[in-house]
């Protein structure tokens, strides 16, 4: 099953670092929070990802094709007057990275959209690259399977201003609104499942995933939630970015369960 991973937006809430990089390539650990939502999924067994980016997607291009080089030991030799490498050794995961550039302005839903020829007609995984969570991914696809459903997205509770959600006793989303201030409830953490119907839903660059599609699911009972009552955090701002960073150096990043 692939994996969609957003990471074309400006990050502007966290502008000291993103002015130079996608928020996704910011790095906690000294590795980008991508490479860690990456090993996440890693973890269960799932490697093949599509990266959806856009505001200086050129950083993100060029970390994908030196991966293996930077993890690799090689001999270099131009004895011979041509360039022959040997590779001795190489530490990286199994993955299959897709990169597309998915446009400088394009919202959500518009970038999700865009990378339809590369998903297929198969049901998908999806997030978004600036939050890590320490959810069991295979759980969370057993109950999508289960319940047959267009969409599954995982919901934590958080006093936060996300996306709100209201859900029923039988875990179907019975409403799906736009962050308030003052809210203190259950909300849309990312790590979804989607069938491939999900693309009908989706018009355009201005198409907002969060808005009229997940309205309209929610409305069509196509919508459910899966309740995580562990760890998520989003890296919104400097001050997320310090904390997550303070996890790693203690030893206590609840979403890094690989060995190093």
């Amino acid at each position: 099953m692939k994996v969609v991973l957003l990471a074309g937006g400006f990050g502007t809430r966290i502008s000291e670092e993103s002015q130079f990089k996608p928020k996704p390539m910011i790095e906690i650990g000294g590795k980008p929070i991508l490479w860690h939502i990456m090993k996440e999924y890693s973890y269960y067994g799932f490697n093949e990802f599509i990266i959806c980016a856009g505001y200086k997607q050129h950083i993100i291009k060029e970390w994908v094709a030196n991966y293996f080089l930077h993890n690799s030991d090689f001999t270099l030799d131009f004895t011979a007057g041509e360039n022959s490498m040997t590779v001795h050794a190489q530490h990286c995961e199994p993955w299959k990275i897709t990169v597309v550039d998915t446009g400088l302005n394009t919202m959500t839903g518009g970038r999700i959209k865009r990378i339809q020829p590369y998903v297929g007609n198969e049901t998908f995984m999806m997030t978004y690259g600036d939050g890590v969570c320490d959810v069991d991914i295979s759980k969370l696809v057993e109950f999508h399977k289960q319940h047959g459903k267009i969409a599954t997205l995982t919901a934590v509770v958080q006093e936060q201003q996300k996306g709100v959600l209201d859900v029923g006793g039988d875990n179907a989303v019975k409403a799906f609104r736009e962050k308030n201030a003052t809210d203190g409830a259950l909300i849309n953490a990312g790590y979804m499942v989607l069938e491939p119907q999900i693309f009908d839903y989706l018009d355009g660059d201005l198409c907002v995933f969060e808005k009229d599609p997940m309205k309209k699911l929610a409305e069509q009972g196509e919508l459910m939630s899966y309740t995580h009552k562990g760890f998520w955090q989003c890296m919104d701002n400097k001050r997320e970015m310090d904390e997550l960073e303070k996890l790693l150096a203690k030893g206590m990043a609840p979403w890094k369960k690989w060995e190093d």
